[in-house]
């Protein structure tokens, strides 16, 4: 092992041990409490050009998303459903950890967690954006950029994405002589079933935080984050590092997401408004 590496590998024990020693005493070191999030601020219809749109702010951390929607074809074994796809970026302004180049598998595993979140909760009613049957559906890209980190990315996108997704509007389109054409001046909103949100939560030895800062993570035995719907039923799980997740502590933090599930769909609610 190198020097370099030597020395990272004591100050993460370093401050490991420094966490764990707060968290023993219920606080954390920006102050918080173990299971209490970070200010939640979100703004929508923030892109003009943009079907949809969403800023939300999670602490530091800040994430922008933005949706567009297009006409096309459904695949073939799911011929009467609209097709939606989520793309994620970390931008290299919003960390140092971060590089230009081609999407990183931090990229993917974000877009991944925020697709598994809205798909399997079923939020968006997809068999009613079919337009002609085999032929033509809507196509919603829902895009999640990380302008600024501060640990916790997962959250605050699916927050976004699923702000921007409440709060878009769709074109509306009618078939023409076997043609499909767009209605003038006529939007609809997008139809969804419910309002999934996600909980990560880091373990530290025995003790369980939710929302991480960057140190947080850093140390962490591992990364969970689960994602609900408004009915509380569990929809995703995606666990982002390699620690050991002891089942007694895995089934503590399904129920410490749930709590705090109920709180982010309330800030949620307050942030589209009627959407």
């Amino acid at each position: 092992m190198s020097l370099g590496l030597e020395k990272r590998g004591y100050g993460i024990k370093i401050m490991k041990n420094k966490i764990y020693e707060l968290l023993k005493i219920g606080k954390r070191i920006d102050e918080r409490e173990p299971l209490q999030y970070r200010k939640i601020e979100i703004a929508t219809n923030v892109v003009e050009k943009a079907h949809g749109s969403a800023l939300v702010s999670l602490g530091k951390t800040k994430i922008l998303t933005g949706i567009k929607v297009e006409v096309g074809t459904p695949y073939p074994d799911r011929p009467n459903e609209g097709v939606f796809t989520v793309n994620a970026e970390l931008l290299p302004l919003a960390s140092k950890t971060f590089e230009p180049g081609p999407p990183d598998e931090r990229a993917i595993e974000l877009s991944r967690i925020v697709d598994r979140v809205i798909r399997e909760s079923k939020a968006i009613e997809v068999e009613k954006l079919c337009i002609v049957e085999g032929q033509k559906v809507y196509m919603i890209f829902i895009d999640c950029y990380v302008l600024d980190y501060d640990g916790n990315y997962f959250d605050a996108s699916v927050l976004s994405a699923v702000a921007a997704l409440r709060t878009m509007t769709l074109p509306v389109y009618r078939v023409v002589d076997g043609r499909v054409e767009a209605v003038p001046g006529e939007k609809m909103k997008l139809p969804m079933r419910t309002l999934p949100v996600s909980v990560t939560m880091a373990l530290i030895r025995d003790k369980i935080i939710v929302d991480p800062l960057p140190a947080e993570e850093d140390v962490a035995d591992t990364v969970v984050t689960i994602g609900y719907d408004s009915d509380g039923v569990l929809s995703a799980i995606q666990k982002s590092s390699p620690g050991l997740l002891p089942v007694n502590m895995f089934k503590e933090m399904v129920k410490i997401g749930l709590d705090a599930s109920n709180m982010l769909r309330r800030r949620l609610v307050e942030g589209v408004g009627d959407g």
